[in-house]
């Protein structure tokens, strides 16, 4: 993993340089909407967050594009987590303290999500994550803790987990063993899918023992052989890019991944690049092609307009979490604007109001905050869903079905939805 200092001053101005953000100048009057961004430029995630700041940032010139907030420009100060949550900690306290930013978007893991979490809540700023997907923050908001400072745009682990369970009976897999990054997600994970999967007839073959490892690893032997040497009928790694890559490689050298255990990875490693990060057997074949993996689906009514916006912006495809970016910064000015004031208290206020019916429903963010300005209560429909929040800040969801091919490039197969505490019928 890449450690670098905390990003400020001239070295937030260097990262801006190289992700293209653009950051707005603060409003001299201090009255101005300001808000920051918490989210993995660097370390395990980065191949997610530097295009989910710049969908950040997007957002934002968008809005300031279009008189701002409260008649004013949006400010955005962005921080670095290094996906460690202890920079990540760091970082929110920075923003919180240093910048008084009264919103965040982020963070991005779930470990740095919840290492910030009581920051921002101390600090009474809105922290908003477009894929920290943990069912920990759920039980959390049911206990008071986020104080209604908490939400989220992508649906909780409780229901990936279903949809993992899902997949692997559809495809037949009748025993299952665990390899988890040891972290909020990973954890988080496992204890959700391992029921789901029993639920189903499934066995998960190191139940009582999921092998897990430490993110701070580079050497994956010694756990890829606890997972792959009782010939489950498919392994279920829960990884990011940079170590699960790491992970793969190592089974292939070792000999498993000869077509006797099926892959199934989950959202933290859908990744465009998965199958050049992970190379080329000795047959001049990708190591990943036939991999499966499941990932929250982006499939709001805003995303057609999101994905061309975005496309027009920076020359290619969004990449799997920032439609959740451009829903979770939305969120942020629309819900300060309704408050009419620049507040984490106001934005907590008006949040569910802002994003569930009743409200005039409107995908363009704006046109809500033109209905806003004009006294209008309104559903914003955004482009990772509907963004319907419910008391503990969670979104429900659907669950693309992933592959990589003999090309290696990584395309979506199915959709598994899901309603409430059971997964849904797929659709092609």
């Amino acid at each position: 993993m890449l450690r670098q200092r905390l990003v400020s001053g001239a070295a937030l101005g260097l990262c801006c340089a190289i992700t293209g953000c653009q950051l707005s100048v603060p409003n001299s009057t201090g009255g101005g909407l300001k808000l920051g961004t918490l989210l993995p430029i660097t370390g395990d995630l980065a191949q997610y967050g530097t295009p989910m700041q710049e969908t950040a940032n997007l957002l934002i010139k968008t809005v300031n594009a279009c008189d701002g907030v409260l008649g004013k420009p949006v400010t955005l100060i962005s921080a670095d987590t290094q996906t460690d949550p202890a920079q990540g900690t760091q970082a929110m306290t920075k923003l919180v303290e240093a910048d008084q930013v009264v919103g965040v978007v982020g963070a991005a893991s779930s470990a740095s999500s919840s290492a910030a979490l009581p920051i921002a809540v101390r600090g009474q700023v809105v922290q908003i994550s477009p894929a920290s997907t943990s069912p920990v923050f759920t039980e959390r908001a049911e206990k008071g803790e986020f104080k209604g400072f908490w939400a989220r745009t992508a649906p909780p682990d409780t229901f990936q987990s279903q949809a993992l369970a899902q997949l692997a009976q559809q495809k037949g897999y009748k025993s299952v063993a665990i390899l988890a990054i040891n972290n909020d997600y990973g954890n988080g994970l496992v204890s959700a899918f391992i029921p789901a999967f029993k639920a189903l007839g499934g066995t998960v073959v190191n139940e009582a023992r999921p092998t897990f490892y430490d993110p701070n690893t580079s050497t994956f032997d010694t756990e890829v052989n606890q997972v792959f040497k009782g010939e489950p009928d498919a392994v279920l790694l829960v990884s990011y890019p940079e170590t699960g890559s790491l992970i793969l490689k190592s089974a292939e050298e070792l000999g498993f991944l000869n077509g006797e255990t099926a892959l199934i990875a989950t959202d933290g490693m859908k990744e465009a690049n998965l199958a050049d990060l992970v190379g080329k057997n000795s047959q001049g074949q990708y190591i990943v092609a036939g991999m499966l993996g499941t990932a929250p689906s982006a499939g709001g009514p805003a995303l057609e307009a999101f994905q061309q916006r975005y496309q027009d912006a920076f020359k290619r495809e969004p990449s799997v979490f920032d439609p959740n970016t451009w829903d979770a910064a939305a969120l942020l000015v629309l819900a300060a604007e309704a408050a009419k004031e620049p507040t984490g208290s106001g934005i907590r206020e008006h949040l569910q109001s802002v994003a569930n019916a009743p409200g005039e429903e409107v995908t363009d963010v704006c046109e809500a905050l033109k209905l806003l300005r004009a006294g209008k209560t309104i559903n914003y429909q955004g482009a990772s869903g509907t963004v319907d929040l419910n008391p503990q800040g969670d979104v429900t969801g659907s669950y693309d079905i992933w592959t990589i091919d003999e090309q290696g490039k990584l395309t979506v197969s199915d959709t598994i939805a899901i309603t409430g505490s059971e997964p849904a019928k797929t659709t092609e």
